[in-house]
């Protein structure tokens, strides 16, 4: 798969809020993931730890009250989409969530993600 396919692809799955599959079909085993430092976790390597990662926040949401994910800006081997999500977390209460979502392909596979955001 091309970037642009990749982009396209990880962009109709979290629309559909098909984060796990997006997950097993575009990214590469040695996927490394970027939070911003204020996280807790800024830096999760392997598909094992981004997927124990997702599982964690998934349990932490209590309502998605609306989420919006842009078409993406493709160059290269790069793209970055944005996010605004809308949503009540067990923990924290109800948090507006915009953020810049940077992606690197390598052999039809996104090999790192980074984002930032405020919440």
């Amino acid at each position: 798969m091309t970037t642009q396919e990749v982009a396209n692809r990880l962009v109709e799955l979290c629309r559909q809020e098909k984060h796990p599959q997006a997950q097993a079909e575009l990214y590469h085993n040695d996927i490394v993931s970027v939070e911003d430092e204020k996280s807790g976790a800024p830096i999760t390597k392997g598909m094992d730890a981004i997927r124990a990662k997702t599982v964690v926040w998934d349990e932490s949401v209590v309502e998605i009250h609306s989420a919006f994910v842009s078409d993406p800006i493709v160059t290269g081997k790069h793209f970055a989409v944005t996010m605004e999500n809308d949503i009540t977390f067990n923990d924290k209460g109800r948090i507006q969530i915009n953020e810049i979502c940077v992606y690197e392909v390598q052999q039809g596979k996104i090999v790192r993600e980074q984002f930032f955001y405020d919440m």
